[in-house]
C-alpha cells in the first residue's frame, strides 16, 4: 500500500501506518467477501485503490467536514465513500445505510475486523428512513456516491440533513445538465447548491465532480416521496 501513502501525499492528506493497515485489511475483506456475493466489479488492487479508496476520500480534500460530525452514507453499498472517510477522519460518527441486508452483514464484519468505533449500520431504504424521527434532519453531513440522478438523490438524502448541514454528492464531471435540472427540487427541499468542485484521482486521468448542497430551511413533510413518485416527477 505504498501507493496509498503516495496518493494521500498528493492529496495533501497525512496518514500513518495504522490507517494504511486498515485500508489493507478493508481491501482483503472486500475481495474475500466478493467471492461469495456481488459487492463490486472492481477487483484489481490498483483499481480498488483509485476507484474506491481515493475516489471516496476526495470530498475531504475540498470540503472541511466539522470535527465530531454526525454523518450518514446513504446507499453505501460496500462502504463507499463512508468507510474510507471514516478511516481518515476517525472523529466522525458514521452511519452506513443500505437496502440490501447481505451488504450490511459485510459492513458489520468490516467494522468488527477493523475495530472501528462510532460507526453503525442500518438496513433500510432512504425513502422510508427519511420520514423516521430518529433519522430525519439529524445529521451534519450526508454523503452519497449513488448512481441516481441528482434530483432523485437530493430528495432521498436531504431529509436526513439538519438545517445548517450539508449533502455531499459525488457525481461525474459531465453532470452539469443534471445539476442544473436538480436546482428546483433542491430549493423545494429547503436547500441550495453552495459549491461545486472538480477533483482529480491521483495516478489516473479520472476526475470527480463534488457537489456541496447546504440545508438552509427544514424540509417539507411531504418529502421524501416514494421512488415511484419521484421517478414519475422526473419524467415530467
Amino acid at each position: 500500500m505504498n501507493d496509498l501513502q503516495s496518493a494521500f501525499s498528493q492529496l495533501n492528506l497525512k496518514i500513518n501506518d495504522k490507517i494504511i493497515q486498515k485500508f489493507t485489511a478493508f481491501e482483503q475483506l472486500l475481495l474475500d467477501w466478493n467471492e461469495k456475493m456481488n459487492l463490486t466489479a472492481i477487483t484489481e488492487p490498483f483499481e480498488i485503490l483509485t476507484k474506491h479508496f481515493l475516489d471516496s476520500i476526495l470530498p475531504i480534500t475540498v470540503f472541511d467536514i466539522p470535527q465530531n460530525a454526525l454523518m450518514i452514507d446513504i446507499g453505501t453499498g460496500a462502504g463507499f465513500p463512508g468507510i474510507p472517510i471514516k478511516l481518515v477522519r476517525d472523529d466522525i460518527s458514521l452511519t452506513l445505510l443500505d437496502s440490501l441486508n447481505k451488504r450490511i452483514n459485510f459492513l458489520d464484519e468490516v467494522v468488527n475486523q477493523l475495530g472501528l468505533n462510532d460507526i453503525s449500520t442500518i438496513h433500510g431504504r432512504a425513502e422510508d428512513l427519511g420520514r423516521n424521527v430518529g433519522f430525519r434532519e439529524m445529521f451534519d453531513v450526508v454523503t452519497s456516491r449513488a448512481v441516481a440522478e441528482l434530483a432523485m438523490l437530493a430528495e432521498l438524502c436531504l431529509p436526513f440533513v439538519k438545517v445548517g448541514g450539508v449533502l455531499i454528492a459525488l457525481k461525474s464531471t459531465d453532470s452539469n445538465e443534471e445539476i442544473s435540472n436538480a436546482k428546483s427540487i433542491i430549493s423545494e427541499l429547503g436547500s441550495e447548491i453552495e459549491n461545486e468542485f472538480t477533483a482529480a484521482i491521483p495516478f489516473t486521468e479520472i476526475s470527480r465532480k463534488i457537489v456541496i448542497i447546504r440545508k438552509v430551511a427544514p424540509t417539507s413533510e411531504k418529502f421524501p416521496r416514494s421512488i415511484k413518485k419521484i421517478k414519475k416527477s422526473l419524467q415530467g
